[in-house]
């Protein structure tokens, strides 16, 4: 990036390769990113411990077990708040900027009115982030020099995988908070596998995900309350032998969400990532190749 943020988020991501890779398995963290830039800040209302909020936080490192283990891992370093990469690219809304957005910007999607675009205009529960508008040069600044090169990036990885096996699996992996808000204060599920209702995975890989995490004494949902994001949908192609799954894991099993700091558990949890991403390695590349519907 050519603006003041840009060393600050040098690299703005990055992709842990494993010496050998074991199987067409890879893992993504695009919401674990916590380098806030100073000007990012400047511009907030909001403290940095009330921006944190919207992390998936530590789940880059509740997984980086699976490099030893054959498995690459990407993982973004700024923030979600500052541009979501699980997002269209152009997912804007145009009360929150100075100027006019590009005629192709999508400004009437759910996420948008919800304050939650590729650039959010809220954190938490629903907390504006911003004192006043920002430019619209800054929202596709952020857009062309992190959100693009990450997906670039993401799209190589997944297809030298595809390449090199014949078929591959993106996981990606995110966390929830241990109850929906103050509107639903019901305890959620341990785990919620999100595979966009059967369209962006193999039901080998939905079905191994559960069977292997129930195994561990996790409760497991699949698709409610996430079916997975623009990421799962984007790179999901079981037709092609491209299949991705979203992962999301309750907060309350691996941190104190109040202090926002690692519990004891974490080392368990980690652990456990780890035996999973080895039961979906040894799911055969012929299984991954071919769509099956939840009927068949």
């Amino acid at each position: 990036m050519s603006d003041p943020d840009g060393a600050e988020l040098d690299p703005p991501f990055e992709i842990i390769e494993p010496a050998v890779w074991r199987a067409p398995v890879l893992f993504n963290s695009p919401h674990s990113g916590r380098v806030y830039p100073k000007e990012f800040l400047a511009s907030a209302r909001l403290d940095v411990a009330t921006l944190r909020r919207s992390e998936d936080s530590y789940v880059d490192e509740l997984v980086a077990g699976v490099v030893e283990r054959g498995h690459p891992l990407m993982r973004a370093h700024f923030p979600r708040c500052y541009v979501d990469v699980n997002r269209e690219p152009y997912e804007l809304d145009p009360r929150m900027f100075d100027g006019r957005l590009p005629s192709f910007a999508n400004t009437r999607s759910m996420r948008v009115a919800g304050g939650l675009g590729t650039v959010a205009r809220v954190v938490g529960d629903a907390q504006e982030i911003y004192h006043q508008r920002i430019p619209v040069d800054d929202a596709l600044r952020r857009i062309e020099g992190l959100y693009k090169p990450y997906h670039r990036a993401l799209r190589r990885l997944l297809m030298r995988a595809h390449r090199e096996f014949g078929a591959a699996i993106l996981v990606d992996c995110h966390s929830m908070p241990s109850n929906a808000g103050t509107r639903d204060e019901r305890p959620r599920a341990d785990i919620v596998v999100g595979d966009r209702y059967g369209t962006s995975c193999v039901t080998a890989i939905s079905e191994t995900l559960e069977a292997s995490l129930r195994d561990l004494g996790y409760v497991v949902s699949r698709n409610k309350p996430y079916a997975g994001g623009f990421i799962t949908e984007h790179y999901g192609n079981p037709a092609a032998g491209l299949n991705a799954v979203q992962v999301e894991v309750n907060r309350a099993l691996y941190m104190d969400e109040r202090r926002h700091e690692l519990a004891p558990s974490f080392k368990r949890l980690a652990a456990d990532l780890v035996a999973v991403a080895d039961r979906l390695s040894d799911i055969p590349i012929e299984e991954l190749r071919f769509y099956r519907t939840a009927a068949e």
